[in-house]
């Protein structure tokens, strides 16, 4: 696979780019790749309604590639033979554009979208990327991870919700 399947980057991220190249890696693995599932999460206009007028995320990346492996890993147990791919951007993010994506192929479909689902619920529980944001009247800190990578209750919430 030639576009790394764990990234932080700051360039506007392609849900394409990381489709085709999750789908390849899967076409050559167990089953191979019987379904495809994204998630794109978006800047939205408005939070606790309040306007939104742009966010700036901000990323450790060598903590955040590392909670991103961990989920890989996690979802490889949990779900044998799935390819996941996460990639989140930093910097000044407008209202409409993708702060991340996360890919996941695997032989079924019911699979794909439980361990698509399970990726983001982790991916808000343990990556530390924390979110800036920026309002009509003002500003805030919207709190990031706050779970504990090796908290079991934690993961048991977010696979809970996952296959709900």
């Amino acid at each position: 696979m030639s576009l790394s399947p764990l990234a932080v980057v700051r360039e506007p991220l392609s849900v394409e780019a990381l489709m085709g190249a999750i789908e390849a890696d899967a076409r050559t693995r167990a089953e191979g790749c019987g379904a495809v599932a994204a998630f794109v999460g978006v800047v939205r206009a408005t939070h606790r309604e309040r306007q939104v007028r742009y966010l700036e995320y901000e990323a450790f990346e060598p903590l955040v590639l590392n909670a991103f492996a961990r989920i890989q890993a996690e979802i490889g147990r949990d779900w044998p033979g799935a390819t996941v791919g996460i990639h989140h951007r930093v910097g000044r993010l407008e209202v409409g554009e993708a702060s991340v994506v996360i890919v996941v192929a695997t032989a079924h479909r019911a699979e794909a979208f439980e361990a698509c689902r399970y990726a983001i619920e982790r991916v808000k529980q343990i990556a530390p990327v924390w979110k800036h944001e920026f309002f009509v009247g003002g500003d805030a800190w919207i709190e990031g991870a706050i779970a504990d990578p090796d908290d079991e209750q934690a993961r048991h919430e977010a696979r809970s919700r996952a296959c709900a």
